[in-house]
């Protein structure tokens, strides 16, 4: 098993920026591809950042492109989600993901194909 717990998140003005971490623990050498999802209020979980085992290959969804960037240190277990220029659409529950996926796969930007996931972290942009 693999436990994830995110933290970082918080009350922001429109502008401004956050970063969120993640950190992994347990059987940590059985993951791969990690990612970061969202989910605001009445809307579906929506696909954030992905990045590869060796932070190599990263994807990201259209809507945080040129804003957001994901990054890893796997000597910590930890993966990173810096949040720039943050507008109040980014305004969710974002939440940490970890896939068991072969390495060859790279990425994955499907929720179904992550195995792990931490419990979010709140973050709210003000206009």
């Amino acid at each position: 098993q693999v436990q994830l717990v995110e933290s970082g998140g918080g009350l922001v003005q429109a502008g401004g920026s956050l970063r969120l971490s993640c950190a992994a623990s347990g059987r940590t050498t059985s993951i791969y591809a990690m990612g970061w999802f969202r989910q605001a209020p009445g809307k579906e979980r929506e696909f954030v950042a992905a990045i590869s085992w060796s932070g190599g290959v990263t994807e990201y969804g259209d809507s945080v492109k040129g804003r957001f960037t994901i990054s890893r240190d796997n000597a910590k277990h930890a993966v990173y989600l810096q949040m720039n220029n943050l507008k109040p659409e980014d305004t969710a529950v974002y939440y940490c993901a970890a896939s068991r996926l072969p390495r060859i796969v790279l990425v994955t930007t499907d929720s179904n194909e992550y195995d792990y996931w931490g419990q979010g972290t709140q973050v709210t942009v003000s206009s």
